[in-house]
């Protein structure tokens, strides 16, 4: 509306300035070498109209639209359902049935006898037939043929979510440049992540798995890992940008929110939450320990509790370090580290432990400290994500790594790491809302 007066005002002052200069004996064309020596007596109409343009210009929006936290923390369950599913793709070995890798037309499942029967025979030439799925028919391979097909177009799917509202969303100026930087950040971790999850396939599509007698046929840990990286990444930006930005508007629509910026600010709040960042990388750590174990399937050792071998705490040094795993270089044997199944198994439950300790620490010091109710709830729900996921792993553990156990020990993985995550930001300062 203010645009549209300012427009309406310019012909009325142009004719003002028109009929100045006439009263001067001048033309506007001629008016420019006057005008250089006159400046005094036609600035005012000048300052005007520069004013008046200046109040017609929208200013830019300090924070990103509403709309856009909802569609991030949306598309951060949607990874939360991805991680899950991919999940239960490695536990049924289902992820090595599909050999090829076509963005586009790949997305269509096969309908006649005959395209199954063509995938069927592609599948039959890889190391995974011969030597994991031994004789599997056909109705079976259909089973795990779906499990990573529905995979990888959950994954298609999410693209689309993300990539499309995206642009929309920088074309229409809901976002802010900060927050145009940050939706390119996580589009970038996003293409990486496809490209990741394919590299990761053709690590146990090698043929020189089949060559070897003591070879599996499965993904490389180290892939596994980084795939799963990428995805906790991915997911800890979406909602930390997601509850950001709804935190942001809550504080442009009200009043300025002194008692809690005060009470974020203090020392002992400040240097807590230094702590729970230290913890949600811990967290994050161990998790992609876990991704380890199941690369190697070391779960499927020392299925006790919390011994390892009978009646042992540790298992024999020369089941720990062996020079197997060197692959005859004396000075490779560190690959036991993130080769041994053994070490691997029993470096995640140091890991688990000690990341329980540390939670278990920060819970009971929280509680004593001045915190915000969001705060105080998230670092209750931290508390007891962290308890349940040592049940869960436990219970994973001894009944010999069942589906259902290990895949509820995943999900709750990424639960635990979004509360504490959760509990980061609801401790972060306020930001200065213009």
């Amino acid at each position: 509306m203010l645009g549209l007066r300012a427009c309406a005002r310019l012909p009325a002052l142009v004719g003002r300035a028109n009929f100045l200069l006439a009263a001067r004996g001048l033309s506007w064309r001629h008016s420019r070498a006057h005008f250089r020596h006159s400046r005094p007596s036609a600035a005012p109409g000048l300052l005007r109209l520069r004013a008046l343009a200046t109040q017609a210009a929208p200013a830019p929006a300090p924070v990103d639209a509403p709309i856009v936290g909802y569609w991030s923390l949306f598309c951060a369950s949607m990874v939360f359902g991805i991680v899950v599913w991919g999940g239960l793709t490695r536990l049924t070995e289902s992820g090595l049935s599909i050999v090829e890798w076509k963005p586009i037309t790949g997305a269509r499942l096969p309908t006649s006898d005959r395209e199954w029967d063509d995938e069927f025979a592609k599948y039959k030439q890889f190391p995974e037939y011969h030597k994991v799925h031994i004789g599997i028919s056909l109705d079976d391979f259909k089973r795990i043929y779906f499990m990573e097909w529905f995979h990888r177009n959950i994954g298609r799917l999410f693209g689309v979510v993300y990539l499309v509202p995206a642009v929309w969303f920088v074309a229409s100026g809901r976002v802010t440049r900060a927050g145009r930087a940050k939706l390119a950040g996580m589009g970038g971790l996003l293409l990486a992540q496809g490209a990741m999850g394919w590299y990761m396939v053709t690590s146990g599509l090698d043929h020189a798995l089949a060559e070897r007698a003591d070879a599996v046929p499965r993904v490389s840990q180290y892939r596994l890992a980084a795939h799963l990286a990428l995805a906790y990444m991915l997911y800890a930006g979406l909602s930390l940008h997601g509850w950001g930005v709804l935190r942001a508007n809550r504080l442009a629509r009200s009043a300025p929110a002194a008692a809690l910026r005060a009470q974020l600010e203090l020392p002992q709040v400040a240097a807590f939450r230094r702590r729970i960042a230290a913890a949600a990388l811990l967290v994050a750590g161990t998790c992609l320990s876990g991704a380890m174990v199941a690369g190697l399937d070391a779960g499927l050792l020392y299925n006790e509790f919390p011994l390892m071998g009978g009646d042992r705490v540790l298992p024999p040094w020369r089941e720990l370090w062996h020079e197997y795993y060197a692959r005859g270089n004396a000075d490779a044997m560190w690959r036991n580290l993130t080769e041994n199944p053994a070490l691997v198994q029993l470096e995640h439950r140091v890991l688990a432990m000690s990341t329980f300790f540390v939670l278990s620490a920060l819970w009971w010091q929280g509680r004593r400290l001045p915190l915000p109710g969001p705060a105080r709830r998230a670092l209750h729900a931290m508390y007891a994500l962290a308890a349940l996921q040592v049940g869960l792993g436990v219970s994973t553990l001894v009944n010999g790594v069942p589906i259902a156990n290990a895949s509820a020990h995943q999900a709750n993985s990424v639960l635990l790491l979004a509360a504490a995550l959760r509990l980061f930001h609801t401790l972060r300062p306020l930001p200065r809302i213009r």
